[in-house]
């Protein structure tokens, strides 16, 4: 089996047998001709705003841009590097990161974008694997492992604003080749089948592996999410936060490739302590999560106003549109045409709470393999279903149950790992995307869970943990969830409290109204599952999991495995415990 067929697809080419044909892609399509498209027809409008130290603001057209990547192109194209290096950019998102991006494409190289939230050790060992010719770094939450092998004699290209501390000396400076150098001329095209990118997985289900992509896929990515975005009915220029990693495939596709089809107007943030002050500025009238901030929103609104006062308000007509008003220019959503989520299962009580605010709310699917392959059709739109497949995602469901994707949206392969790359298709080229899923009537999918976490109890009855954790998200006691139980008599839940309960435990005497409250929100999930999914016991964290601790991956996915197997010792223990509500010292 040869898994780069499935990406060879142009023309009236079928891409196998019994299945329909997928429309072809033009050139003029392709990501750097967008770019150019881009510069020449619309040079005055604004691309990139970009809050910096002080509180001042930077901003860029796509003409001030496309200078700085025209000279930084020059730059790369002088150092005389073999044809279609790799470049790592790892740094926080940042205006320079997009205009990275395009000048490595532009001077014929691809781009490896790595999480700033990723720790020394493993970072280093993304470097080894991937080989770099050079590293652009901007602001990162760790300081580089300066002092591994990999880094000695490697090119850095410091952003304006990367902290001194994070480079070697004598690292190249954004601000000095710009300056400097001239711009680069022409419009130096790539072929639709070149390496583009070679995206990293976050590494929720082990070492992280790198799917490689080529420019037709980063095209397509953004064309299959236009019918769902659509042309702002206003007129006017959209507007979005740039904020998630740009590391992962959610955010390149949504932000990044998506700039380059229709006119949008992308902001940053410094960080977490400005970052409302930011997403206010912004205005944003589309906007993209995780599940989590999600819930954390809600959360923060039903602090202030208690959810039966908040239902109460919202049932009387002219009260009930005032305080929505409020609400969303509080959470900085108030001009929000389109807010979206992805990147996990987001609980259906979510979606439906935010377009009872009055958002339009929708759900997609995709894999760091395929992009973005799902998302509602307009007028299409069915909660707790991701939408649609993309005209060129054929989508299947396997006998057992499998969500499996072939088109030319799917990755090369991953890097330097045939073994894995034969693992990740079919016979026939589709990919293996590992969820279990449905599809209705209409053709819009529904996860159902993760094949490989579902787990059968002693008494022989399957779990799928997701489906429980996503009700347990809900709840306003927990900041992250996790189900096990493979194996014994009944599942339990890992959990770790919200802020504001974590702080309410300094005072000892607060646990017991805790575990009252915990207790209730047990019985309350577990009136809704099946006899054999309720849970028996939940444990509590008193520390929370993080990037750090290697219990969260950079993109705030909970690690099951880690988690397994770093507490599994303790299950039977647990079990034995017969209380509903267990307290971990620590992590």
């Amino acid at each position: 089996m040869q898994p780069l067929e499935q990406t060879q697809i142009s023309g009236t080419n079928s891409i196998g047998p019994d299945l329909p044909e997928v429309p072809s892609l033009p050139d003029r399509e392709l990501p750097l001709q967008r770019i150019y498209a881009c510069e020449q027809n619309s040079p005055a409008q604004p691309l990139f705003t970009q809050p910096v130290s002080g509180g001042q603001l930077l901003q860029w057209t796509w003409a001030t841009a496309m200078q700085e990547v025209r000279r930084m192109a020059a730059w790369i194209d002088a150092q005389g590097w073999p044809p279609g290096s790799n470049i790592v950019i790892v740094s926080k998102n940042c205006a320079w990161w997009f205009m990275t991006d395009f000048a490595i494409w532009m001077s014929g190289h691809v781009s490896v974008p790595f999480f700033p939230a990723a720790r020394d050790l493993s970072l280093a060992a993304l470097f080894r694997h991937c080989q770099p010719v050079a590293a652009f770094i901007g602001p990162l939450e760790n300081p580089l492992p300066l002092n591994e092998d990999v880094f000695h004699n490697l090119p850095f290209v410091a952003f304006p604003n990367c902290a001194p501390q994070h480079l070697p000396t004598g690292s190249a400076q954004w601000s000095n080749i710009i300056a400097q150098q001239s711009p680069l001329e022409g419009s130096p095209v790539r072929s639709a089948t070149d390496i583009a990118t070679i995206i990293y997985t976050s590494g929720t289900t082990g070492q992280p592996k790198g799917a490689v992509h080529n420019f037709r896929a980063l095209s397509l990515w953004a064309k299959s999410m236009l019918p769902t975005i659509g042309p702002n009915p206003t007129g006017d220029l959209d507007r979005i936060l740039s904020y998630l990693p740009l590391a992962h495939i959610a955010e390149r596709a949504i932000v990044e490739v998506n700039c380059l089809f229709m006119p949008i107007h992308i902001f940053f943030t410094e960080g977490q302590p400005t970052f409302l002050t930011d997403l206010i500025r912004s205005r944003c009238t589309l906007f993209f999560s995780i599940p989590r901030l999600y819930i954390r929103f809600q959360q923060g609104v039903f602090e202030k106003i208690p959810e039966k006062r908040l239902n109460l308000l919202l049932s009387i007509p002219i009260v009930g549109n005032i305080v929505r008003k409020k609400i969303l220019a509080n959470l900085g959503l108030g001009n929000a045409r389109l807010i979206s989520s992805g990147g996990a299962a987001i609980p259906v009580d979510i979606i439906r709470w935010y377009r009872k605010m009055g958002l339009n709310f929708a759900e997609g699917y995709g894999m760091t393999e395929s992009g973005i392959t799902h998302a509602p059709l307009p007028g299409q739109e069915r909660i707790g279903y991701v939408g649609n497949a993309s005209a060129w995602a054929l989508t299947r469901i396997s006998p057992d149950g499998e969500v499996q994707i072939k088109g030319p949206m799917n990755m090369i392969g991953y890097y330097h790992n045939p073994d894995l790359t034969r693992e990740a298709f079919t016979d026939d080229g589709f990919f293996r995307t590992g969820d279990r899923g449905e599809i209705d009537e209409q053709g819009r999918l529904r996860l159902v869970g993760r094949l490989k976490e579902e787990f059968k109890t002693s008494k022989g009855k399957y779990v799928a943990p997701g489906q429980i954790e996503k009700l347990l998200s809900c709840s306003y006691l927990f900041e992250s969830v996790a189900v096990f139980g493979s194996g014994m008599t009944a599942p339990f839940a890992m959990a770790v409290l919200t802020p504001p309960l974590r702080k309410d435990l300094a005072p000892s005497g607060h646990r017991a109204d805790i575990e009252a409250k915990l207790a209730a929100e047990l019985n309350s999930v577990n009136a809704q599952l099946e006899h054999h999914e309720q849970l028996r016991f939940i444990v509590l964290s008193e520390q929370p999991w993080t990037i750090d601790n290697e219990l969260l991956t950079p993109t705030l996915k909970v690690r099951r495995a880690t988690l397994e197997q770093r507490y599994s010792p303790r299950f039977a223990f647990w079990e034995n415990s017969q209380t509903k509500v267990i307290w971990m010292e620590s992590l």
